[in-house]
């Protein structure tokens, strides 16, 4: 008999570094007014569906978003750093135009979305993808059949969104990036024959009024 695994993957609220424009990369930024908001609407608007189980980023700000909704829904809560953001080096708590003017070969090779390049002193999306999406794989594995929802950032959930459409199983990668705003919600529905549907790719009607 078949089964479907559904898959929940959302980005962090607006965090500090969001709010000033700033990489946030591992650093250790927190939520800003505006994003824990953001979290508590996300949770309610989630909170009426059955999690198995509910993973996270171990940087504060995917911890705090994640845990309104873990306390609403009982669902266990593990942290992990294979889902943190991209590191980006040298440009980490940088302003976007601070890191165009002082690596401004760094900052381009992550406009190109250059996906071997290993950014100076940080990862390549394709570092990037090892961590993340073994991470993934383990958790629709584990819960086969089941709800998951994953708390994570916009160039991993970029990339995980390409995982699972097998976007990246390609021998030459064309740059494709898929934007997710704060708090936006991606959801699939994985049949164990390989079939994957896409339900929802960055969706913040639960964010209208705030």
């Amino acid at each position: 008999m078949s089964s479907t695994t559904h898959v929940v993957i959302i980005r962090h609220g607006q965090s500090q570094g969001n709010a000033e424009g700033r990489f946030g990369g591992h650093t250790d930024t927190p939520l800003s007014p505006r994003g824990r908001k953001q979290a508590e609407a996300t949770a309610k608007s989630l909170g009426s569906e059955k999690f198995d189980a509910i993973y996270s980023s171990d940087l504060p700000r995917a911890i705090a978003t994640a845990t309104p909704l873990a306390k609403l829904t009982g669902a266990s809560l593990e942290t992990t750093d294979a889902l943190r953001e991209r590191s980006v080096g040298v440009m980490e708590g940088l302003t976007f135009e601070e890191a165009a003017e002082q690596h401004p070969e760094q900052y381009q090779a992550l406009l190109r979305r250059d996906f071997e390049h290993v950014l100076l002193g940080g990862e390549s999306y394709r570092q990037t993808l090892d961590r993340a999406s073994r991470k993934l794989d383990e958790a629709i594995a584990q819960h086969k059949g089941g709800r998951i929802a994953l708390f994570a950032h916009t160039g991993t959930i970029c990339i995980l969104i390409l995982h699972l459409m097998g976007a990246l199983d390609a021998p030459e990668l064309k740059p494709v990036w898929i934007a997710t705003a704060n708090c936006g919600i991606a959801r699939f529905d994985l049949r164990d024959d390989g079939f994957v549907r896409v339900l929802a790719l960055n969706d913040t009607r639960h964010l209208i009024g705030l």
